[in-house]
């Protein structure tokens, strides 16, 4: 039982060493790959889309050249446990699930999925046994043609610095950075000197709040322009 070019035991190994841990969905996910790829044209250009962004995009990423930071891979989370791998330029291409109804003759696997015990309770070496001998046989395949939004290549338009923080962002995005506009995921606590250890000397305290008073004051300078606040 091989996935694409590994034996299965090579496979999970590699899934080990780049997720952290085995994990029953990039495992089955390496048969869904395989599948898919069986079905493709060997001298083809693809990109993929993946429909969770649960372990499967890692399948993706070990088994094809298709990434997150390439921008050939989409993770478009509609919560199915899919991917699709596409022509690049028309969008036809191969869309694996993996099928509840085949799941049913395999009841560690059906347990996993549906979730239907806690994960302490999973017979975890029993599951990789299933995973591995149902291989393929859990997925159904469709034929399917990618909607042209998603093949249009995005490429990426000119940089401005943000007044505010000072960093490069694209000038497509209005006159300050969208993280400025509020969209950062985190709290700024204060600004280290990376040229210092930790505790060496004082380090620059510009804070969240400071930045928000910033912020008020270029959208107040807007407004008395006349100039739309972005």
């Amino acid at each position: 039982m091989n996935v694409c070019s590994y034996t299965f035991e090579e496979y999970v190994n590699l899934v080990k060493s780049f997720h952290g841990y085995v994990a029953p969905g990039v495992v089955i996910g390496g048969f869904m790959v395989d599948l898919a790829l069986k079905h493709l044209p060997k001298d083809g250009l693809f990109d993929a889309i993946c429909e969770t962004s649960a372990c499967l995009p890692d399948a993706i990423q070990l088994l094809t050249p298709c990434s997150i930071g390439n921008r050939w891979l989409k993770v478009i989370d509609v919560g199915r446990f899919a991917i699709t791998l596409y022509e690049k330029y028309r969008g036809e291409g191969i869309r694996v699930f993996l099928d509840p109804a085949k799941i049913e003759a395999w009841p560690e696997i059906k347990s996993w999925f549906f979730k239907l015990k806690p994960r302490k309770e999973q017979n975890s070496q029993l599951l990789l046994e299933q995973i591995k001998e149902a291989g393929a046989d859990i997925c159904s395949i469709q034929q399917v043609k990618v909607k042209p939004h998603f093949i249009k290549i995005q490429h990426r338009g000119g940089f401005t610095i943000c007044p505010l923080c000072k960093e490069a962002y694209p000038v497509d995005d209005g006159r300050i950075c969208r993280a400025c506009q509020g969209e950062a995921p985190y709290m700024v606590s204060q600004i280290l000197d990376n040229r210092r250890a930790p505790n060496e000397g004082e380090s620059d305290n510009h804070t969240e709040s400071e930045y928000k008073e910033e912020r008020d004051v270029i959208s107040n300078n807007q407004i008395r322009r006349g100039e739309k606040v972005q």
